[in-house]
Formats: C-alpha cells, structure tokens, sequence
C-alpha cells in the first residue's frame, strides 16, 4: 500500500486518499448517474415543513442526517456551490451505500474521513467527478470531499473537518456543513500517528436524506 503523504500543517502538501489511484467497486449501481436522476421525494407541504422544523434545517431535501454511535448529526448541503458532488452524494445516501462504512482514517484537531466501502481508503463508488472547487472555506464542521493527487478524482470519500484548515481551501471540493451534533462528530474514535489509520474504527450507523425521513 501507498504510504500516506497527508500532513496537517499549511505549509505542507495536504493529500487526503492513499493513493494516486482509487479502486473502483465492480458493477456499481451509481456508476454513470446524471443530475437529472436524483430521486426525489414527493411530499405534501405540510409534511416537509414538519420535517425542516423538526431537524432545523433550510432545505429538507439538500441535508442529511447522519446517525452515530453517539449521537446524531445534521449536515447542510451546498447544491449552488458543489452540485454535482450533493448530486452524487444524494444518490449514493439513497441507495444506502454509506451505511456501515467506516471511519478509517481520523486524526485528532485536524478532520475524520469515511466513505470507502473497503474500510482502507483505497476504495469509492467507481463514478469520479470534475472538481468543483468553491469559495466556502474549509472550517469546524465543514464537510469535503476526499481525493488523489489528481483534482478529478473525488468519488464517494469525505471528511469532516474537527477545525480550521485554511489550508485546504480551494483545493477540494466543499459540498456541506454541519449544523447539529458536532458534538458528535468529535467523539469518532481517532487513529494513531500522522496517518491516522484506526483500529478498530467507528461506523456509519446510517445516512439518509432528511426529505426521506417517515415520521
């Protein structure tokens, strides 16, 4: 395996995958989607307010609620900035793909990546997308995506951001934010040295689209 080159200082070159090329799932069920067929969910008025009072969110249908040992969270997506990162990111939620992924790569102050079905970082949904670089900054909370060394190589692996890391901005792609449970997300078991590589690491109990959500 490729040894892991990421650093956490802005001087620096921050990489946040393994290596330069990721392995891609045979026969995968996302692989060629389009925009246009982002499944949507048809809900009456009254029922989609329920759900945006409920989890304080702008737009139910552009923010997650991603559940963890601890707690859950909410993340607000960015579809202006990033969308076809939200776009993709909707559709794998959808078809459950994050659901029991592992955090396999969290070092402390600095952010927790998952999102590779193989629990190494080596792995993704096959369907790689065109940078969409933006001006959000990459702050507490702020939600990412992961890449190679190449910057159209983000696929299904993000991480979420313990901190500021200034020095991350305009080189991978913002899609989301989160705004409930932090708290949360900072209990994720870490992993060991400047790798960041856990044992034993901690799952995504599930992701879902808060549109989706029955109540």
């Amino acid at each position: 395996m490729a040894k892991d080159t990421t650093k956490t200082s802005k001087s620096k070159d921050t990489k946040l995958l393994k290596n330069n090329e990721v392995k891609k799932i045979a026969k995968s069920a996302t692989k060629g989607i389009e925009n246009a067929e982002t499944k949507k969910l048809t809900v009456s008025k009254t029922r989609a307010k329920k759900i945006k009072h409920a989890y304080a969110v702008n737009d139910a249908e552009n923010a997650l609620l991603l559940k963890l040992k601890n707690g859950d969270v909410v993340i607000e997506m960015f579809p202006d900035d990033a969308p076809n990162h939200v776009a993709q990111i909707k559709e794998l939620v959808r078809a459950g793909f994050y659901n029991g992924l592992k955090f396999h790569r969290v070092i402390d102050g600095f952010m927790a990546q998952t999102g590779c079905p193989y629990g190494t970082g080596t792995g993704g949904s096959g369907h790689k997308l065109k940078a969409e670089f933006n001006k959000k900054p990459h702050k507490r909370g702020t939600v990412s995506m992961a890449r190679s060394m190449l910057p159209d190589s983000a696929d299904s692996q993000f991480f979420i951001c313990f901190g500021d890391c200034d020095w991350l901005n305009g080189q991978y792609t913002v899609w989301g934010q989160v705004t409930s449970g932090m708290e949360y997300v900072d209990m994720i078991k870490k992993g060991d040295g400047h790798n960041g590589a856990v044992s034993n690491p901690d799952e995504i109990i599930s992701m879902v689209v808060i549109a989706d959500i029955d109540n």
